[in-house]
Order: structure tokens, then C-alpha cells, then sequence
């Protein structure tokens, strides 16, 4: 019996410390730079050659970029069997050691498997950063980057969270919205980063699959500065939770990056936030009259700064920095000879 509690200690501790691991593996390098891909939308049917040029876009972008992380922003897969669908795509990365984490769209649990299942099935893929959902599916959680500088300090935040599928309310059309409780947690997260930052908010990134009402509002107005395609308005809730007003509030939030729209890649900036998707990385399985591809994120340590693009065959485009190229220059405050 010793010898049974003893290996079951010793079990605990590795598990500890495997998950600890799991955790500190961001860090930005020596350059003080860390690299995001976002692939979104990959909508992967398990045997369908269809699918095919999801793989070798993934792949290929991959190669290219060598990331420091690579982030799913939902519908993953499109068709049953989902277990081998989503183990299919996420191999992709896998094999190259990769770390990579994952957010649920609306079709992701629309494949004969429930949301749990799927994240159990993440899970299990070597190089998944999913935090252990315990007993209850916990759709949320906080990546930290840490400094090069330091090992023991958090230089930057990365939020990744569960946009939901389908509102859930009669008589209420169209796409869920963000859960007070939902907006409650990111605020408490927040908040405690900022005071162990000595009260000063972290430059953070959000990543979800549903975008926010506030995309249609900064995409009609004339007053902000949009770069990139918009083919289609964005399918966002029929309801504000407020979720957009926290991250104004909280002010560590740079950006918000999410999938959805297929013929959309645009970023706007509003209120200083950039509000951007990503770039269609699926093969021709539903709706997209734009190459497939990704978007690249490229974060520098110790500025509210970053630069993204997007990646397409061979080639490269819309290559912006925020928030200097999202900012109007007001010639009317310029000084002149």
C-alpha cells in the first residue's frame, strides 16, 4: 500500500509539473519578438479531397512562418467522424512542436460530438496549450507570454475564448454573444495581471470565432481607418453583451482576432482597438471567394505595438503595423513653416 501511494505521489508530482510546463512555454525570444499564426475557418471534411488545400495551405504557411503559436479561431471541421477530422488538422502543427491552441466556432460541435469531447480530443494532441477542463467545460482561458528578459515575468497576455454558436433566446435570431459571466472573467483576469504589473495593463490580444457587433459599427464609419478585404458584413450577434466596452475599460487589449466571415480579412481600428479577422484557411468545402491562407501576428516585447499580415500562396500581403498605420493623421494640429 506504501508503494501504491507513493507511485500515485510521484504520478501527481510529474502531472504538476508536466502542466507547469505547459504553461510557461511562451516566451518571446531573444529579439524580444513572438509570433502568432491564425488559422480560421479551416472547415476540414475527414476523406474529402475537397479538403485537401486546407492541409497543404497550413502546411505551407507553416513552413514559411516558423511561429511561435499557432491559434484556431473555430470550425475546425465540417463533417463527421470529428475525432479524426480534428486529430487530422491539428497534426499539421503537431509535428513540427508547435505549440497551438484551439477555440470553438459554431460547426465545430455540429459533427456528431459535443464541445467537451472535442477538447478532451485537443487534449491529447502533443503540443496542445488547452488548460485541463476538469470536470466542467471551461470555454475560456489566458495564454501569458513571458519576457525574454525575465523568467519570472509576464510580458504579454493572449485571450482565447468560446464565442458559443447559436443565440439562445426565442424570439432572438442568429449567433450567441458573449455571456456576462464570460465578460465578468475576462475583467477579473485583467484586472489581476494589471496589479501583479504594478497596475499597469499588459498589451494583450483576444481570439475568438464570432465577431463582435461593434465590427459592422467601425466598418460603416467613416471616421476609421480599414485595411484589408470586406466582401460580406460581419455575422455578429444580434445582442451587445458589452464585452468590446470591458476591454476599453480594462485597456490592455491591442486587438481582437476572429474567423467567421469567409470573404472578410479586413482590420479596422476602433476606439484604438483593431478589430480584424483572419484569413480563410479552408479548402473548397463551403463559401470563400478569396485565396485560402492565414494571418500572422508579430508582437514586440515591451511595446503596444505589433505587426500583422496575411499569407497566401506564395506570397505575402497587407502588411500593416498597429497603431501607426491605423491612426488618421490630423493635419490640422501639424505644425508648418
Amino acid at each position: 500500500m506504501r508503494f501504491f501511494n507513493f507511485g500515485l505521489t510521484l504520478l501527481f508530482l510529474a502531472f504538476s509539473l508536466f502542466a507547469s510546463a505547459r504553461q510557461d512555454r511562451l516566451k518571446f525570444n531573444k529579439e524580444g519578438q513572438f509570433k502568432i499564426v491564425q488559422l480560421t475557418d479551416v472547415h476540414f471534411k475527414y476523406g474529402n479531397p475537397a479538403s485537401d488545400v486546407a492541409l497543404e495551405r497550413i502546411n505551407e504557411v507553416l513552413d514559411a512562418e516558423q511561429p511561435d503559436l499557432v491559434v484556431f479561431t473555430g470550425d475546425v471541421i465540417y463533417a463527421p467522424p470529428a475525432d479524426s477530422g480534428l486529430v487530422k488538422v491539428l497534426e499539421q502543427v503537431s509535428k513540427r512542436h508547435i505549440p497551438f491552441v484551439v477555440t470553438f466556432g459554431n460547426h465545430d460541435d455540429e459533427q456528431k460530438m459535443s464541445r467537451s469531447g472535442l477538447y478532451d480530443i485537443i487534449r491529447s494532441v502533443k503540443g496542445n496549450l488547452l488548460p485541463d477542463r476538469k470536470d466542467t467545460l471551461s470555454p475560456d482561458y489566458v495564454l501569458p507570454i513571458g519576457s525574454s528578459k525575465s523568467s519570472k515575468k509576464t510580458a504579454a497576455l493572449l485571450y482565447c475564448m468560446d464565442s458559443g454558436s447559436y443565440s439562445p433566446l426565442k424570439g432572438v435570431g442568429g449567433y450567441a454573444w458573449m455571456t456576462s459571466a464570460q465578460v465578468n472573467w475576462y475583467k477579473e483576469q485583467s484586472r489581476t495581471y494589471t496589479v501583479e504589473n504594478g497596475n499597469q495593463p499588459l498589451p494583450a490580444l483576444a481570439f475568438f470565432h464570432i465577431p463582435l457587433s461593434e465590427y459592422n459599427e467601425a466598418a460603416a464609419s467613416e471616421s476609421a481607418i480599414l485595411r484589408g478585404t470586406r466582401m460580406e458584413t460581419a455575422c455578429a450577434p444580434k445582442l451587445n453583451s458589452g464585452l468590446f466596452t470591458a476591454m476599453k475599460e480594462c485597456g490592455d487589449v491591442m486587438g481582437v482576432f476572429v474567423g467567421h466571415d469567409h470573404d472578410n480579412d479586413y482590420a479596422v481600428m476602433w476606439y484604438d482597438i483593431l478589430l480584424a479577422y483572419g484569413r480563410y484557411t479552408g479548402g473548397n468545402t463551403v463559401y470563400n471567394h478569396l485565396p485560402n491562407g492565414a494571418r500572422v501576428i508579430l508582437l514586440q516585447e515591451g511595446s503596444r505595438t505589433f505587426t500583422s499580415w496575411i499569407r497566401e500562396k506564395g506570397r505575402t500581403l497587407d502588411r500593416y503595423v498597429y497603431p501607426t498605420d491605423y491612426v488618421k493623421d490630423d493635419w490640422k494640429t501639424r505644425k508648418t513653416d
